[in-house]
């Protein structure tokens, strides 16, 4: 962690100090490369999307949003730390990780396409936050940000924490972009067969999510 001989409140006058070495063009296209393409966040969001519009998927992306601002901030806050001991806890956040996925992937899969108006969403704000919390590629990914592209700014809490409300706000704009593509296509899924064949489809992403998280595919690679 770089630390600063400058108070924490000094940081809006500061700033172009803590800022001046970073790569703002490659940093933006890592960004939305890593967080708009399909991925565990982006697939569940748009099945439930399918099931239960937009709207009622709010609470989900929510959370998701939030634990991603979490996540973030703490990678970023004790990233020097965390750099030397994600490697000893890895293997375990990723069959937590997995398994909570493999769980999200039966839950889609089981998702019944009920199109009344009072359907209660079953998966809410908790679950995706534990989502961002469980998946170690998060907290990879806070770690490859604030190691490289946003190193400088770890010293400043002020420029810290609007990077993870920034990373966070491109989390949930990525979830909505794919619930709203989900709800688009949800009235065209009245057929059972049609309903049926959507949900295995997502399940499956879902579950190739889940084992490449855990490492598997890389370990038999190799």
């Amino acid at each position: 962690m770089i630390l600063s001989d400058k108070p924490a409140y000094a940081g809006f006058f500061y700033m172009d100090t803590y800022m001046d070495n970073i790569n703002f063009g490659a940093f933006i296209i890592f960004v939305i490369v890593t967080t708009f393409t399909p991925g565990p966040n982006n697939i569940s969001s748009s099945s439930l999307g399918v099931i239960y519009g937009y709207r009622k998927t709010v609470p989900y992306m929510l959370g998701i949003a939030l634990g991603f601002f979490m996540t973030m901030f703490v990678t970023g806050v004790i990233s020097h730390t965390l750099y030397h001991i994600i490697p000893s806890v890895e293997g375990v956040m990723r069959i937590i990780g997995a398994g909570y996925i493999l769980w999200l992937a039966y839950k889609t899969l089981k998702l019944s396409y009920d199109f009344a108006d009072d359907t209660t969403l079953k998966i809410g704000l908790r679950d995706g936050l534990l989502l961002q919390l469980f998946n170690v590629k998060v907290w990879l990914y806070g770690l490859a940000l604030y190691t490289t592209f946003l190193a400088g700014i770890t010293g400043n809490i002020v420029l810290l924490t609007i990077s993870a409300i920034f990373l966070a706000g491109v989390a949930f704009t990525s979830t909505s972009s794919w619930a709203l593509f989900g709800s688009a296509t949800k009235q065209m899924l009245r057929h059972p067969r049609l309903q049926q064949g959507v949900n295995v489809i997502l399940a499956l992403l879902l579950v190739y999510n889940a084992i490449d998280l855990s490492g598997i595919l890389s370990f038999t690679a190799n």
